[in-house]
């Protein structure tokens, strides 16, 4: 499957649920209507195209909605201010995100096989690498805004690992380890170090390589191999 055709299929999936494809806790108002929905859609398109081209600290909600073609008051329909409407395209990533890498291991031919988890790995960098490169708005705000060190567990990592062990535990055929810490929850434990280190390490990446320097990213798809081989082999 080439990835024009995949990006059209997760964009179809992700687009045009009722919600806008945005998780709907912190909105101030969920669309209960398509056409509502789909506004909610341009604005966080219009969103991701302004933080690339102009930063966060100079986003504004008037001209998000001069972008989406919406009146002013269609973004506070929604959103209190520009910092929940870039957490909702965070959200709104994070969705993508995991819809891309199911869509791969579900498509036929040479991607991972169950049980396969090296190469289930791989997709699951390959294609933060891909969004990182294309995804508009995704190189400032990715999956969530940053949170100071002490925020509670649902800062971006924790959310992205949460996503990533269930996609794994599900696709391995886990189940759940006894209380106390059984098999899945080390597994639970080590996604969250591996996202941590992977989040780190490919930040570096792209600060030596606009494009993602090749030889950091090979390092540390071996890396997350060598410490997820002692839980998952």
């Amino acid at each position: 499957m080439t990835i024009g055709i995949l990006r059209a299929r997760v964009n179809d999936t992700v687009r045009t649920r009722q919600d806008g494809g945005v998780s709907t806790s912190n909105l101030r108002r969920v669309p209960v209507q398509r056409r509502s929905a789909e506004r909610l859609g341009r604005i966080l398109d219009a969103c991701a195209e302004l933080l690339d081209e102009t930063g966060y600290e100079d986003l504004s909600t008037r001209a998000v909605a001069e972008r989406a073609g919406v009146p002013i008051g269609s973004v506070y329909r929604f959103f209190d201010n520009k910092r929940a409407m870039a957490e909702a395209l965070a959200r709104r990533n994070l969705d993508e995100y995991v819809a891309r890498i199911e869509a791969r291991l579900a498509a036929p031919g040479p991607d991972p096989v169950p049980g396969d988890w090296r190469q289930v790995m791989d997709v699951v960098i390959d294609e933060y690498l891909a969004m990182k490169r294309g995804a508009p708005g995704f190189g400032l705000v990715e999956f969530g805004m940053p949170v100071p060190a002490t925020a509670p567990s649902d800062q971006p990592n924790h959310l992205v690992a949460d996503r990533l062990y269930d996609l794994l535990a599900g696709r391995l055929d886990l189940t759940d380890g006894p209380s106390g810490g059984g098999p899945t929850e080390r597994l639970r434990t080590a996604v969250l170090l591996a996202v941590e280190t992977a989040d780190t390490l490919l930040k570096l990446a792209f600060r030596v390589d606009p494009a993602g320097d090749p030889v950091i990213v090979a390092e540390t798809k071996e890396m997350l191999r060598g410490y997820l081989a002692g839980v998952l082999d």
